[in-house]
């Protein structure tokens, strides 16, 4: 009889063993504009998810939703995460300019030239200086986009050229420089830019070289690709409810927090340049497309970088003038 209770007991034991397992795992919803094809999802989320699952014996799992399933368009993104509509967001600063404005400033041409090295320029100075643009929510990852080429139906590669093009750069922030180098900005989502070179509203937009190949098929559409013009930069994010981080165990969060910050910033930038790497191969390639590609000059590139120096004190006074006086000295902290 002691020999069967003892059974009893340790056969339900087991059961609660289960159950209490099954009942602690976790799945965390991501919440993307972006299609399931995009290499942020084939490549920082994927990596991010099977980290986290095999860190924790398959009990902590996410679950994508792309192409805006839990909300159309890109520009929600953060009010999703603080709402919890998603527990994991992908976003881009600039669409909320006002909530990050000491993190735009990683937007602006400086020393960087790829995804990789601006990344890791904003996480250097990221404690002192950006920390508290994310006290409402949990930060998995801030990483950047190269704009590093205007894709173009004119020749955009002078100083001269520029002289009234209509041009789209990566955020309504940069519009001084814009204009210092005497363009006109006009600003446009992704998606509308084959369009708006096909059509002729714009003349130049900023590009990477993941936007000249497919899916983004700028060369299609483009007579001038030019190389070698100031670099500036798209930031991008992940971020998690902090609710939903804060509920979930000790275990679940130290996983998180050991994947979080600099290690998935990086998978994200590598997503980036590796795109980037890709379509240069495709573009090398190509025999069958009529652009002109054009490497800016040395003397040009020099007019043009003092254009740069130009936008930018208008930017810092602006900053200045809403208060925030060290932005010089962020904006050179980044450009180490």
């Amino acid at each position: 009889m002691k020999l069967l209770r003892f059974g009893l007991r340790l056969a339900l034991s087991a059961s609660l063993g289960v159950f209490a397992q099954t009942a602690t795992s976790e799945e965390l919803s991501v919440a993307t504009f972006l299609p399931p094809q995009h290499h942020s999802n084939t490549g920082m989320f994927a990596w991010f998810g099977k980290e986290i699952e095999a860190r924790s014996a398959g009990s902590l799992t996410i679950k994508l939703y792309p192409a805006g399933q839990l909300g159309a368009g890109p520009v929600q993104q953060y009010k999703r995460v603080v709402e919890g509509v998603g527990d994991i967001v992908f976003g881009v600063s600039a669409y909320t300019p006002a909530l990050f404005p000491k993190t735009m400033l990683a937007i602006l041409p400086g020393s960087a030239d790829t995804a990789d090295q601006s990344t890791r320029a904003i996480w250097n100075i990221y404690e002192d200086h950006l920390a508290d643009e994310y006290g409402d929510v949990k930060v998995l990852a801030i990483g950047t986009v190269a704009g590093n080429l205007l894709a173009a139906t004119r020749d955009v590669s002078t100083m001269e050229g520029l002289k009234g093009a209509k041009l789209v750069p990566f955020a309504a922030m940069t519009t001084p420089i814009v204009e210092a180098l005497g363009a006109v900005p006009v600003q446009m989502p992704v998606t509308e830019m084959y369009t708006g070179l096909s059509t002729g509203t714009i003349d130049a937009t900023t590009s990477s070289y993941n936007n000249i190949t497919p899916p983004w098929n700028f060369w299609d559409v483009s007579t001038h690709i030019v190389e070698n013009v100031p670099t500036s930069f798209a930031v991008t994010y992940a971020l998690m409810n902090k609710e939903r981080y804060m509920g979930l165990s000790d275990e679940h969060r130290a996983i998180i927090d050991e994947l979080a910050g600099l290690p998935m910033s990086l998978e994200l930038a590598k997503s980036f340049d590796g795109a980037d790497d890709k379509s240069k191969m495709m573009i090398e390639a190509a025999t069958d497309k009529n652009y002109e590609w054009i490497v800016v000059s040395d003397e040009e590139r020099a007019k043009m970088d003092a254009a740069v120096a130009g936008g930018l004190e208008a930017i810092f006074a602006d900053y200045e003038g809403r208060g925030i006086s060290n932005v010089r000295d962020i904006y050179g902290a980044l450009n180490k």
